[in-house]
């Protein structure tokens, strides 16, 4: 079964990008040439977005390939299909790698022994109720990220596959 997805590099440094695409090409078993532009988020840094198709399990292979990489971040999503719940992985210097699993909708879903968790840990006070479930929602993620997911002016037009 094949799924699609997008694979979008928020910063990197310039010396990094050629190693992005060999790593990219190296799981999708294709060359790979990415359209580089300057991330105004972060000068000196470029950033790329790149749709693939690819076998379920393709997006953690992606993420995988990319997060040991020092000043890369990124965020690598896959597309629902009928045997597979969609996904979503987002990496920062700072903060590692984040996954989560995705509805039909963009919906992150939460399994529920996670949920358990967030609480027992709550309960006996090693931590905010607050604070963990923004952790399972990849809030500390996405605010990091958020500056840099704004290309400015001429950035790619990303369209949609399907409307639901």
């Amino acid at each position: 079964m094949t799924t699609r997805g997008v694979l979008y590099v928020h910063s990197a440094p310039r010396a990094l990008c050629p190693h992005v695409e060999w790593a990219v090409a190296g799981v999708l078993g294709t060359r790979v040439s990415l359209d580089w532009i300057r991330q105004p988020a972060a000068p000196g840094t470029w950033r790329s977005e790149f749709s693939w198709q690819g076998q379920v399990g393709t997006a953690s292979k992606l993420a995988s390939a990319l997060r040991g990489w020092h000043l890369l971040r990124f965020e690598v999503t896959a597309e629902p299909c009928p045997t597979a719940e969609g996904e979503r992985y987002s990496c920062t210097p700072d903060l590692g790698i984040y996954h989560a699993v995705t509805g039909m909708h963009g919906d992150i879903l939460i399994p529920e022994d996670r949920l358990r968790a967030a609480l027992q840990r709550s309960r006996q006070g090693e931590t905010d109720l607050e604070a963990e479930l923004n952790k399972l929602l990849g809030k500390p993620w996405d605010d990091e990220l958020e500056p840099f997911r704004y290309a400015g002016e001429g950035a790619p037009v990303r369209w949609l596959h399907q409307v639901v």
